[in-house]
């Protein structure tokens, strides 16, 4: 859990609300969750409250980069707090798990390209794919969606 979250919001000149304090708890809580798993943590946390306030929050803390939003390809958007480094993420592709990854060896080689076409490069987005141990322990199922199952 985020220790002031109100502060927070306060030194990032964005308006104190229960629903951006709950969804800014819920993140932390539940990192890598879809705005829809958010949106069902949020409601058990304060009651009512609609799924359009919960993605309205989302990207208002995005935009500020108070919570990170990251895509995986033929995934729904997910959420996290850890925004304070350049670490990258490993998804299974049968669950859609998804796990952080530090950067290779303690610094930032994916930062340095052949040629940067002018661009002063300050974060790269890297996704690595693969098929998570509980995965590659379970038997096959006929038929089964690729990212149907949780964990």
């Amino acid at each position: 859990m985020i220790e002031d979250a109100e502060q927070l919001l306060r030194d990032n000149g964005i308006q104190v609300t229960a629903q951006r304090l709950a969804v800014l708890d819920a993140v932390s809580a539940r990192p890598h969750a879809t705005a829809d798993e958010l949106a069902d943590d949020v409601r058990a946390s304060i009651g009512a409250v609609s799924r359009q306030a919960v993605f309205d929050a989302l990207g208002v803390l995005s935009e500020k980069g108070l919570i990170r939003r990251i895509q995986p390809a033929r995934s729904a958007a997910r959420y996290e707090d850890r925004v304070d480094d350049n670490h990258h993420h490993l998804v299974c592709r049968h669950c859609g798990r998804m796990v952080d990854v530090d950067c290779a060896a303690g610094y930032r080689p994916c930062l340095d390209v052949v040629d940067d076409f002018g661009f002063a490069i300050d974060e790269a987005e890297v996704i690595y794919w693969g098929i998570c141990g509980a995965c590659q322990k379970a038997p096959a199922v006929a038929g089964q969606d690729s990212l149907d199952r949780n964990h």
